[in-house]
């Protein structure tokens, strides 16, 4: 491939449309409305697209993993905004330390897998 790569952009279903849309803004995400069933959300250069479409097996199968420079800070931000409370179906999980770096979990209200992870620097 000799042209350069902009961006890679997942797409994720909803099994309520209008509450992922909700739940997407209250993480911190721009969202974008590209038409009445689809919307793209950016933070920074990352985005995604958020699609009006739930095929259980394929949500119950869907996982993103998002690389952040501190995990830990970023989990106690993932905290305070207390998410759970607002969306009953959602779940924060605590971080996990690997061998390979640390993660942290966020289900979203459609039950699509968040990982929030830093990798650990080799010397």
């Amino acid at each position: 491939m000799t042209d350069k790569v902009l961006s890679i952009r997942p797409f994720i279903g909803a099994k309520n449309f209008e509450r992922s849309r909700e739940f997407y803004r209250d993480l911190g995400f721009e969202e974008m409305v590209l038409e009445k069933n689809l919307c793209v959300y950016k933070l920074g250069n990352l985005s995604f697209y958020l699609q009006n479409a739930y095929v259980k097996d394929w949500i119950d199968n869907t996982m993103v993993f998002m690389e952040v420079a501190d995990v830990e800070s970023f989990y106690q931000e993932l905290s305070q905004l207390n998410l759970p409370s607002k969306y009953p179906e959602v779940r924060l999980v605590p971080i996990r330390y690997n061998h390979w770096g640390d993660e942290c979990f966020l289900h979203d209200p459609s039950g699509i897998l968040w990982h929030f992870g830093t990798f650990k620097t080799t010397s």
